[in-house]
């Protein structure tokens, strides 16, 4: 079961005055397409740099998609069951699309998650534990731990018996 996010957001009033906006269940939540428990909580997008904080939209209300706008931003939860839970049975294809994430894919390697994206992504781990996989090695993330990943290859693996929660600030970049 996928964790419910609770997410409050501020505005400012006419007079200048700060308040809270909102203050629930995030809502945009998807279970990614033949990954089996991978679920994709987004939390906000801007659409612009700087951002604008104008307004009471809400950045997070639109279909779900794989990399922020160009100057953008997009900030998510991302949580990962077990590799054993889904990893031998998805189909790549089906659940990189379901996001608009398709041309991401690295068709040529032998991992069928191994994607690039030109964003540059802060990860963070939340809970449980997860491998960061380059094409060169890999590395254990625990809860604390930050992944700056620079718009390189890179797949995850769970290769642990409890799901991992990681949070994941995604800003548009140049490609590599």
């Amino acid at each position: 079961m996928a964790t419910k996010v609770r997410r409050v957001v501020t505005a400012q009033n006419a007079q200048g005055r700060s308040y809270i906006l909102s203050d629930g269940v995030a809502t945009n939540a998807q279970e990614m397409k033949t990954m089996t428990g991978l679920t994709v909580t987004d939390l906000w997008e801007t659409v612009e740099t700087p951002a604008s904080n104008a307004g009471t939209a809400d950045g997070a209300a639109r279909p779900m998609r794989h990399e922020p706008p160009k100057g953008g931003s997009l900030f998510r939860f991302v949580e990962f069951p077990p590799d054993k839970m889904w990893r031998d049975t998805v189909d790549p294809d089906k659940a990189f699309g379901s996001i608009g994430g398709g041309h991401t894919r690295d068709k040529k390697s032998t991992d069928p998650l191994m994607h690039k994206s030109t964003t540059i992504d802060y990860i963070i781990v939340l809970r449980g534990e997860m491998y960061a996989v380059m094409d060169e090695g890999e590395v254990l993330l625990k809860p604390g731990d930050v992944l700056v990943q620079r718009g390189t290859n890179h797949s995850w693996s769970n290769r642990s018996d409890a799901p991992c929660l990681i949070a994941a600030i995604l800003i548009d970049a140049q490609p590599i």
